[in-house]
C-alpha cells in the first residue's frame, strides 16, 4: 500500500494553538480580573481599601477592559497578533507586581484598569484569531476551547490565592505575576498567527449589524458585573462563609466556567447561536436568581450557574459571530467584546455607587443585575436565525 504523501496532523498537535489560546485568556482575564473576586475580602480585611473602594476597582477593570477590546484590532494589526498577545500578557504580569505595594487606591486604580486593558485586547483577539487558523468544522469546539481559558484562569486564581494570602497580600500579588510569567513562556511558541484577514478586512466586506446578538451580549456583561465583583464579598460578609468556603465558591464559578466555555463552543456549533445564546441568558437569570436565595447554600449554588453562563457565553457569541459574519467574524467580534466591555464598565461603575448607596448592600446590587439580565434574555429572543442577516 502506498504512503500519503502527507501525514496526518496529529491530533494534540491540532489542539496546540488553541490550547496557546486558552492560555492567553486564562491570564488576560482568569487571573488579571476574576483572581482580584477572591482577593477583595482580604483587601479590605487587611485595611488596604474599603468595600466600596474595592467595588470601584472592579469598576476600573471593566472600564480598562473596554479600552483594550476597543484597540485590540488596531494593535494586532500594527504588532501583529503574537506580538499583540505578548504585550497583553506582559501588561498582567507588571500590573500584579504594581499592586504589591499597599500604596493606597489611587495608585492601584490605573493598574487594575492596566490589567483590565490587556484581558480586553487578548479577548478581542485570541479567539478570532484561533478560529481563523481552525479548519470549520473545529471552530465551534476551537471556540469553546479558547474561551474555557477563562474558566481555568478563574480555578487557578481561585486554588493559589488563598494558600498565597496565608502569606499576606503582598505575597498574593506577587504570587500572581510569577504564574502569569510561566504561563506566558510556555505557551507563547504557539501563539495563533492568522492571515492579514482578520484584522483588515477587504475592500467592500463588512460585518452584519446584529443588533439584537450585540445587545443580549452585551446585557449578558451588565448583569454578570455583579458576580464578578462582589460574589466572594457577599458570601463572606453578606453570608459569614469562611476562608475556605470561598475557596470552594470561587472553584465551583470556574469549574461552572469551563463547563459553560466547552458545552457552549461544541452546542453553539451544533445548534446554532441563536437557541444557544437565549438558553445561556435563561441560565444567567436563574443564577441571579438564586444568588439572592437567603442561606449561604444558595450563594454555593450559584456561582457554579454565574461562571457557566457568565463566562460561558463568550463561547456562545464567538461561534455566533462566526455564524451572522463569516470572513467578517473577527470584525462582528471585536465589536461585540467591546459593547460587552462598555456595558461591564457602566453597570461596574453604576454598582460601585449603589452598594456605596445602600450602605453596602448585596442584595441591592444582585437585584439590579437580576433586572438587567431579564433584559437580556427579552433580547436573545430576537436573535435571527442561522444564516439570516444579523439585525
Amino acid at each position: 500500500m502506498t504512503e500519503p504523501a502527507v501525514a496526518a496532523r496529529p491530533p494534540v498537535a491540532a489542539w496546540r494553538t488553541p490550547l496557546a489560546g486558552a492560555g492567553s485568556l486564562s491570564v488576560g482575564v482568569g487571573l488579571a480580573r476574576f483572581a482580584y473576586v477572591p482577593l477583595f475580602p482580604a483587601l479590605v480585611s487587611a485595611g488596604w481599601l474599603d468595600g466600596a473602594g474595592a467595588g470601584l476597582l472592579g469598576a476600573c477593570n471593566f472600564f480598562g477592559y473596554l479600552l483594550g477590546a476597543l484597540g485590540g484590532r488596531a494593535v494586532g494589526r500594527r504588532l501583529g497578533v503574537p506580538a499583540a498577545l505578548d504585550l497583553g500578557m506582559a501588561l498582567v504580569v507588571l500590573s500584579f507586581l504594581a499592586c504589591a505595594l499597599p500604596w493606597g487606591l489611587g495608585w492601584m486604580v490605573p493598574w487594575r484598569g492596566l490589567a483590565g486593558l490587556a484581558g480586553g485586547l487578548m479577548m478581542a483577539l485570541a479567539g478570532p484569531a484561533v478560529q481563523a487558523v481552525t479548519p470549520p468544522e473545529r471552530r465551534g469546539a476551537a471556540g469553546g476551547l479558547v474561551m474555557s481559558g477563562v474558566g481555568c484562569g478563574i480555578m487557578l486564581g481561585a486554588l493559589a490565592v488563598p494558600a498565597l494570602l496565608a502569606a499576606g497580600v503582598v505575597a498574593a500579588w506577587l504570587g500572581l505575576a510569577g504564574l502569569a510569567a510561566l504561563i506566558w513562556l510556555a505557551l507563547r511558541p504557539a501563539w495563533p498567527t492568522p492571515p492579514p484577514g482578520l484584522t483588515r478586512l477587504p475592500s467592500g466586506l463588512r460585518a452584519p449589524p446584529a443588533v439584537a446578538l450585540l445587545a443580549a451580549y452585551g446585557l449578558s456583561g451588565a448583569g454578570m458585573a455583579a458576580p464578578m465583583v462582589y460574589l466572594a464579598d457577599f458570601a463572606v460578609r453578606g453570608h459569614g462563609l469562611s476562608g475556605a468556603l470561598v475557596a470552594l465558591l470561587w472553584v465551583l464559578f470556574g469549574c461552572g466556567g469551563v463547563a459553560g466555555t466547552l458545552i457552549g463552543g461544541s452546542l453553539a456549533g451544533r445548534l446554532g447561536g441563536r437557541p444557544a445564546m437565549l438558553a445561556w441568558m435563561v441560565v444567567q437569570m436563574l443564577a441571579l436568581g438564586v444568588s439572592l436565595v437567603p442561606g449561604s447554600i444558595a450563594v454555593l449554588l450559584a456561582a457554579p450557574l454565574c461562571g457557566f453562563a457568565g463566562v460561558g457565553i463568550s463561547a456562545v457569541a464567538l461561534t455566533a459571530s462566526r455564524e451572522q459574519a463569516g470572513p467578517a467574524a473577527g470584525l462582528l467580534w471585536a465589536r461585540a467584546t467591546a459593547i460587552y466591555a462598555a456595558a461591564q464598565a457602566i453597570s461596574g461603575f453604576a454598582l460601585a455607587a449603589l452598594f456605596r448607596a445602600t450602605a453596602e448592600s448585596h442584595a441591592a446590587v444582585f437585584g439590579a443585575a437580576l433586572l438587567v439580565s431579564a433584559a437580556g434574555v427579552a433580547m436573545a429572543a430576537l436573535i435571527r436565525r442561522k444564516g439570516a442577516a444579523a439585525g
